[in-house]
């Protein structure tokens, strides 16, 4: 048995970086079941609003306490990761309101394949057999996941692919940006922008309608989301700032049995023999894309 000052020892040589994205991992699960229940009050477009607009002011208080230094010359690339992740998050949490929560979860992972893609075609990165091969194995997974078998393919399960991809160039986005802004700002920039989209959307569009809520539990659930989300949104920003992107990268799969676990207990059914087998085959395939 190690004694508690063997024990500290031990702790202090694991990666800061693997211990923050696996808090952010559980944190974003339960953030995740937090607005899957609040899809039975609201719109998902709502929910991403409100989420990010308390998600602003808790970031905006914390330049209160400590300023930062904002540097313009990339802001262009600030405002990317800021569109990018919010139509990511519109698409995932219209995908945890209509599918069980461990799918959404688990399509939205398929974002480092997308990353291995987009290095090749615009960076011109080279792509081994290995990597092919782990590119195959996870979107046969997907396959298995969505299952378009016989001639109706479920809209909500390409929205949840298709958040992964554009999951995938935010992430890119803040490779760029991590060494130029601090974590602060660059969530800031996200979730600025994931209230301006909806609240266009509101104005401009019939996809979603604009309520005023007076219910305690509604705000609490609202409120509990907003603080949830972006204390899983710090820490994933610092474990990428800290660690290598192939190590947060396969820690951040963690996520699933998290979800899983979340959903179920909230009336999720548990995944059939398909989407249990594709759930496995696109985390094995993501551990081998973020090992290449």
């Amino acid at each position: 048995m190690l004694n508690k000052y063997e024990l500290l020892s031990k702790l202090k040589l694991i990666d800061k970086g693997v211990l923050f994205m696996l808090l952010s991992a559980m944190i974003a699960a339960l953030s995740g079941a937090v607005a899957k229940v609040l899809s039975d009050s609201m719109d998902p477009i709502e929910i991403v609003f409100y989420r990010n607009l308390l998600g602003v002011m808790i970031i905006l208080y914390s330049f209160k306490k400590v300023s930062v230094y904002i540097n313009t010359s990339k802001l262009h690339l600030l405002f990317l990761r800021g569109f990018f992740g919010t139509v990511a998050m519109l698409m995932f949490f219209y995908t945890i309101a209509t599918i069980p929560l461990g799918e959404a979860i688990i399509l939205n992972k398929t974002s480092p394949f997308f990353v291995t893609i987009l290095a090749y075609y615009l960076m011109k990165e080279y792509i081994s057999r290995n990597t092919i091969f782990a590119l195959i194995i996870g979107f046969i997974g997907v396959i298995l996941i969505i299952k378009p078998f016989g001639m109706i393919i479920s809209i909500e399960h390409i929205y949840g692919v298709l958040g992964g991809f554009f999951a995938a160039c935010a992430y890119a986005t803040i490779k760029k940006i991590k060494d130029i802004y601090d974590a602060r700002v660059i969530m800031l920039s996200f979730m600025g922008i994931g209230v301006i989209i909806p609240l266009l959307i509101f104005l401009f569009t019939p996809y979603a309608q604009f309520q005023i809520h007076t219910s305690f539990l509604v705000w609490s659930l609202i409120a509990l989301m907003a603080v949830l989300s972006t204390v899983s949104q710090w820490l994933l920003t610092r474990a990428y700032s800290l660690s290598k992107a192939s190590i947060i990268g396969v820690i951040g799969y963690t996520s699933i049995p998290f979800a899983i676990g979340f959903g179920v207990m909230i009336g999720d059914s548990f995944p059939d023999m398909y989407a249990s087998l594709g759930i496995l085959l696109i985390i094995i395939g993501g551990i081998l894309v973020n090992k290449k």
